[in-house]
Order: C-alpha cells, then structure tokens, then sequence
C-alpha cells in the first residue's frame, strides 16, 4: 500500500493517490483540475484509478473528478450530502470502499461545509491515515463561513462552526493518536486562517499543537474559529457550483480559449488583466488595463478582483507566460470566462507615474495614502498615519470613497499586490489624481 500526495504550490493544495500494490489499483482524493499528473502516477505503477473521493465541493478550485471518471470509469463517491449533478456513489457514514488489503471509511465531517466528509484508511485492520479535506488542517480547521449562499445545503457560519466542533470533539479525535492526517489544503489556502507549512501530521500531534483542537466549551470555540477569518474571493461561489456540476475537460477547455492578434485592442470598458511585470506595464500598457503580475498567486487575486460574471481579456508579453497564464486561469474555472489572449509589445501605450521615494518623504501630508492589505494585516496597524484602508478585492467597488484631491500612493505588504491596486485607481479615478504605486519601496519606509 502507499499514499502518494501531489502539491498545487500556486492554491496550497493538496491532492492523494492511494495505490494498492497487490491489486494495482488506484483510488483519488480531491483531485486539482489537471488530470495528466495522475494518469503519469498510475502509468508509472502499472496501475488503474478505480475511484474519485471528493471530500466536498470545493470552493478554491476545479477539480478533475469528472473528466477522470469519463475517461477511466472510475466510480465517483461523494456525500448524498453535496447534492452532486454528476454520476456518483453516495459516500457517507457507515459506508465503505474495499480494495486490497485497504477499507476507506467514510465519517460525515461537516462544519467548513455542511456537505463535508473525511476517510480512514484501514490497511491490514488497522487505521493508518485519515483524510480530512477541509474539516481538519495542520495546525487548523476549515473555515465555516463560505457556504452561506450557495450550494445544494445553505448553512450559517455559526451553524456549521458548532457542527465542526462536533465533527472534530466526536469524530476525528477519537481516531487513534498514531493515524496520520492528511488534508486538503497547507499554508497560504484561503480555506483557514493558520494553516502550517507541515504536509501532514498525526491526530495525536494535532491535539497538541493544533489551537481549534485545544480544549474549550463549544461557545468559546465558534468564537475563537470566526474571528479574524481571511476574505472570501469572488470566485468561491463559483467554483462551488462548478464543482457540484462537474467542470468541462481540461485540456480541451484550453485549446478552446481564443488566441487574438498581437496587440489586439479590446473594447471600450473591457476588463483586461496584464499579467507583464509592473516595470514594463507602467511603461506602456492597454487604457483600463489591470496589472496583475504572474506569480505563486496570480489565480486567488484573479479571482479576487475580477469577478466570475465578468468577461475579461488576458495580456502577457511571451507565448510561454500566456500558455501558463491560461493553466492557471483554467484551475479556477475562468478560462470559461476568457474572451480573449493576446501578446502586447507596444511601447506608446499609456504610461504610469513612477514612485518617488524622496519627495515622498519631503512631503508625506501632501499624498493620499491607500492600504489595499487585508483586513487581519491592517488589524495590527498601519505603516503610515492617516492611511486610507480598503483591502484590494473591495478596491473597484470603493475607489469612489478615495478623494482626488491630492496625488494618490497605493501600497500593500510587500510591493506585489500594489501594482494590481494602483492600475485599478488609475483606471478607475486616475483621470482626476496622479496615481502612484509604492511598490517594493514600503519594505523601506514602513520601518522609518
């Protein structure tokens, strides 16, 4: 027997094959989009996927459940819970998957959704592993604020929190301290608030170090678990309903997506994300265009600012950033919502103001100041006084509350996400003030 995890690093997610030698046979849990990586792991063990485990439908990205089913045969299982639209075998309390020398056992875990489920692998009669999806995380729990509305099961976030409470208290603690966890999600997933950079861990581990596992009266932990929650993206309700359909295959779905003419000029008012570097953007770019730099994150503040029901157009500087580009783009699902790709090397485009540290700081009370961090990193205080603070996923909706009177400086932590927030003013209020982007510069001031 033997686990196999596979690592999206750009959504923090994690993914499980679990192979039974004796039988080469393959089951997966919570596969991500692209299906290749594990018809290159069963190849490689002379194996056949016989199953797809969803732990639920997820909200921070697309899986692959359905394509590798029509592809393979694999049966799908799933809680009767989730309400699913595709072909699948009800997976729930009590029921159980035989291969091998291997059981998964089903436990209903809800809490970070109320459709929420986790899998004991028993090898030899005896629990080795748990997989805990969303409910249980490496140093957390899953958030319980994002099925509110939406999904085939609407619940509170207080509802699901007690409910977690339960699910952890009466389930997944009482598994054996030596069994492994293995989750869904590592540091940096939007889907809790503290995740470890740990891969996995081990339940009797998690009772120790994990703080939602510490013990405390049901009142005091859905306190405890619903403050200080990160935001919830535009995408996630989307990619639930998604998921809960079952997304189009991936590499078709790719191919699909229109490849414009260089330097293709959208139409007015279009939404068009610049994927170039900041440098290069700010010398010349598309008027209303968004500079959101490829990087580890580029897919969670795409679908953080553009919203799913929005058309958009994708802009990047080489034919290999724009194929990548669109791979990431497909594992939230909006290469659905992708007009168009094109290359743009023009340089009379618009340009942007370039930052100046020096007259900065001659004459601070001359700037507007914008914050774009999020909310838990303002909580701890701002760099500068009398900063102006709207996290970036609200800055198209409440750029209007940013007076113009004044040259506008935009910053974040560290200089990636205001290059995204500074194109925004500048398309949106730019007309009227001087918008200037601090950039790497605020690693700087913020600690003069």
């Amino acid at each position: 027997m033997k686990i196999h995890q596979f690592e999206d690093k750009g959504l923090s997610h994690f993914s499980y094959a679990i192979l039974s030698e004796c039988e080469s046979q393959i089951i997966l849990i919570d596969p991500a989009r692209d299906p290749s990586p594990y018809y290159a792991y069963a190849g490689e063990n002379g194996a056949k996927i016989i199953g797809v485990i969803e732990t639920h439908p997820h909200a921070d990205f697309i899986s692959s459940h359905l394509e590798i089913h029509q592809l393979t045969g694999a049966t799908i299982y799933t809680s009767s819970l989730a309400g699913a639209d595709y072909p699948h075998q009800a997976f729930d309390e009590g029921d159980v998957i035989s291969f091998g020398k291997i059981k998964l056992k089903a436990f209903n875990t809800p809490g970070h959704s109320p459709d929420g489920i986790s899998i004991v692998l028993e090898h030899q009669g005896k629990d080795k592993a748990v997989f805990t999806g969303d409910t249980l995380f490496i140093g957390d729990v899953g958030r319980p604020d994002l099925r509110e509305n939406v999904g085939n099961m609407k619940a509170k976030r207080e509802q699901l929190a007690r409910q977690l409470y339960q699910s952890t208290r009466h389930k997944l603690m009482k598994l054996a301290d030596e069994v492994v966890v293995y989750p869904a999600h590592g540091s940096g997933s939007l889907c809790g608030k503290s995740l470890s950079d740990a891969h996995s861990s081990t339940i009797g581990g998690e009772k120790v170090s994990n703080y939602a596992l510490q013990p405390m009266s049901e009142e005091v932990f859905v306190k405890v678990l619903l403050e200080d929650q990160p935001f919830i993206p535009k995408y996630f309700e989307y990619n639930v309903a998604l998921n809960k359909q079952g997304a189009p295959d991936y590499e078709p779905s790719i191919k699909a997506v229109r490849r414009l003419e260089d330097n293709f000029k959208p139409e007015e008012g279009a939404i068009i994300v610049d994927a170039r570097g900041q440098k290069e953007f700010k010398s010349s770019h598309l008027k209303g265009s968004i500079n959101i730099q490829n990087g580890a994150k580029f897919e969670t503040w795409l679908g953080s600012i553009v919203s799913p029901q929005e058309a958009w157009y994708l802009v990047a500087d080489s034919e290999k950033e724009l194929n990548e580009l669109i791979r990431k783009a497909a594992k939230i699902g909006y290469e659905l919502t992708l007009k168009g790709a094109f290359l743009y090397n023009k340089t009379e485009g618009k340009k942007s103001a370039f930052f100046d540290k020096g007259t900065f700081l001659d004459a601070q009370d001359k700037f507007t100041i914008v914050d774009i961090r999020n909310e838990s990193e303002t909580k701890e205080g701002t760099f500068f006084k009398d900063a102006i603070t709207i996290p970036l996923p609200e800055l198209r909706e409440r750029a209007k509350e940013i007076p113009a009177n004044k040259p506008i400086v935009v910053h974040c932590a560290g200089g990636y996400r205001s290059a995204a927030g500074s194109s925004i003013l500048e398309s949106l209020i730019g007309a009227k003030a001087e918008i200037l982007d601090m950039s790497e510069a605020v690693n700087e001031l913020k600690k003069s």
